[in-house]
């Protein structure tokens, strides 16, 4: 028998008195409704008496303190339960990088069973291991497990389980879950149908010990720092006091007796070298990735476990993604380092990395339901959007924008404190915000007439 994991009691959370992800508060004869609707969403209903819902909370328990201070009480509790569940989302994805499997008796106990941890796991697919050979994949509906082509499945406690991913199958496989899923209209917690997979390319293979796939970005080193953070990577920020120009992020995974780093190098501008107020880097050049044993020995490419180099590759092609000066829409404005608009420019307009080609793929099959269908469509890197007044192209990967006819660029920065149309949508996984603002640009440029932001107004009419 394969060995089983035995997980920690810290490991499962509190169900907070959840069942399948809702709860129920009482308030004399009231009763506030709580329901998970997302990562970090949720909704809240007042039913009265006559089991009708009531939008506003009753009069009486304003007037009532305990009532009053109950219900303060109650509202931090499912605050805390939203901060808990994005928690356990990323526990759970980290399962990939720590060979997690279970027994199905303690996993149906633990997971399938619990009032938070459910709300996952049923929109999560799911292997099956029977003997250490015969493997089943499944998603549960209406409390039973389903094949991608909806036949049942019914397992025993005896066989194991282990989060499904799709470098262990083929790509008939993988989209025959991904068309399952937007036929259950389930949007999936993590990215795991349409999850990004890396593999050895020939220049990998040659280089042996190392990878420059992802080598040569320019990163807001704050931001970057942050998001390794996010991720469980170590990395101490580079400063300009001169005692160091290289510091490398890294990740321990000692279910595989593995570290990866990723290097990262000073960026400044020496001309500027008599100004330095000893204080961080605010941008940082990137470098190689590598893989050492527990010895520190580098670990030849070809022998790195593959779903591990996946995983790894795919982190480093996130903080890429979202730290890279190649998103900042002001980078040509804001005193960005001249020498390094090249860079900026072929970023932000060049070819897709994985995640962006993920999130093309997504597009290609959400376009046909969307009310733009006619206006909109999929040009190599870019969505194109046939507005009023001007045609646009779209950047999938960095979301900034040209304008037709002569490539004239369009600045438009996000208001993260207003939610983007594109987040409305129903989208088959959560947390990709550039797919959201891809949508959410697309819809506000169709309708370029009706936009009247004057800073936007002044550059669609510029040159014209």
């Amino acid at each position: 028998m394969a060995k089983k994991r035995k997980k920690k009691t810290t490991d499962t959370p509190s169900d907070y008195g959840l069942s399948e992800g809702c709860k129920i508060v009482t308030f004399n004869e009231y009763a506030l409704e709580f329901e998970l609707i997302g990562i970090g969403r949720s909704a809240t209903r007042w039913i009265k008496p006559d089991g009708k819902v009531q939008k506003s909370v009753p009069a009486f328990i304003k007037k009532d303190p305990d009532l009053a201070k109950k219900l303060a009480e109650t509202k931090e509790a499912f605050k805390t339960i939203k901060t808990e569940l994005t928690a356990q989302r990323n526990r759970i994805e980290r399962f990939y990088l720590h060979k997690t499997q279970f027994d199905y008796a303690f996993f149906k106990k633990q997971y399938i069973e619990h009032g938070l941890l459910v709300f996952l796991c049923k929109k999560l697919i799911w292997t099956f291991i029977e003997n250490e050979k015969k493997e089943t994949t499944v998603i549960r509906m209406n409390d039973i497990w389903q094949r991608a082509d909806g036949t049942e499945f019914h397992p025993n406690d005896e066989m194991n389980v282990r989060l499904w991913h799709p470098i262990h199958s083929d790509t008939e496989e993988v989209l025959t879950w991904r068309n399952r899923l937007e036929t259950l209209d389930i949007q999936q917690p993590i990215k795991q149908a349409y999850r990004e997979v890396y593999l050895l390319t020939d220049a990998e293979i040659n280089t042996r010990v190392y990878s420059n796939r992802m080598a040569a970005h320019i990163l807001k080193q704050g931001q970057f720092s942050a998001l390794t953070r996010t991720r469980n990577w170590k990395y101490r920020m580079l400063n300009n006091f001169g005692e160091v120009d290289c510091e490398i992020a890294h990740i321990s995974l000692p279910e595989y007796e593995i570290t990866a780093e990723y290097w990262i190098n000073s960026l400044y501008d020496e001309e500027e070298e008599d100004d330095w107020d000893f204080t961080l880097l605010q941008y940082v050049v990137t470098d190689q990735v590598k893989f050492l044993t527990a010895g520190d020995k580098t670990v030849d490419m070809v022998d790195v476990p593959k779903i591990i180099f996946s995983e790894i590759m795919r982190d480093v092609d996130l903080f890429v993604g979202v730290a890279s000066v190649g998103n900042d829409p002001n980078w040509q404005d804001n005193g960005g380092l001249p020498q390094y608009r090249e860079y900026w420019e072929s970023y932000s307009f060049g070819d897709l990395t994985e995640v962006a080609k993920t999130r093309k793929e997504a597009l290609t099959r959400l376009l046909p339901r969307l009310k733009i269908k006619d206006i909109a469509r999929i040009d190599g890197r870019f969505l194109r959007v046939k507005g009023k007044i001007r045609e646009y192209k779209i950047h999938i990967g960095s979301t900034n924008i040209l304008m037709e006819p002569n490539d004239q660029y369009l600045c438009i920065v996000p208001d993260r404190n207003k939610d983007a149309k594109g987040d409305k949508l129903f989208l088959p996984f959560e947390g990709d915000r550039g797919l959201s603002l891809v949508l959410s640009k697309a819809f506000l440029l169709a309708d370029d007439d009706k936009i009247t932001d004057e800073t936007i107004v002044s550059q669609l009419r510029r040159g014209m």
